[in-house]
């Protein structure tokens, strides 16, 4: 009986970008507030990791739930917590919004 572990998908940040724009993805910002008022990625909802918690997420429907955050390290974090609450798959943008930016990608800078 075979036992298949879910995994965590990485996406690149071009990867991410076109999915977002399709509408086929919800961008999950797992940074702090203060992070997200200086810049964030537009349509990027935000859901600390400080206060995370996976069964809070918006339903995974016909939009896939990505994470991401400033370099990749909490979003993996968080991704591991989605799995961890029995989703069935978890996906976050490799790099963070660091590789979004050098990927020559826009980003909202202050509050609006």
């Amino acid at each position: 009986m075979s036992h298949h572990t879910p995994k965590i998908e990485t996406l690149d940040p071009t990867e991410v970008s076109r999915l977002l724009e399709a509408g086929k993805v919800l961008l999950i910002d797992v940074r702090e507030p203060a992070e997200y008022a200086a810049e964030r990625i537009q349509g990027a909802l935000l859901y600390p990791l400080s206060t995370f918690d996976a069964a809070f997420l918006p339903a995974d429907g016909t939009r896939r739930v990505v994470f991401h955050c400033a370099g990749g390290r909490r979003s993996l974090t968080a991704a591991e917590k989605q799995l961890a609450a029995h989703h069935p798959r978890a996906a976050h943008m490799g790099g963070g919004i660091a590789a979004w930016k050098t990927a020559g990608l826009p980003v909202i800078v202050g509050s609006t």
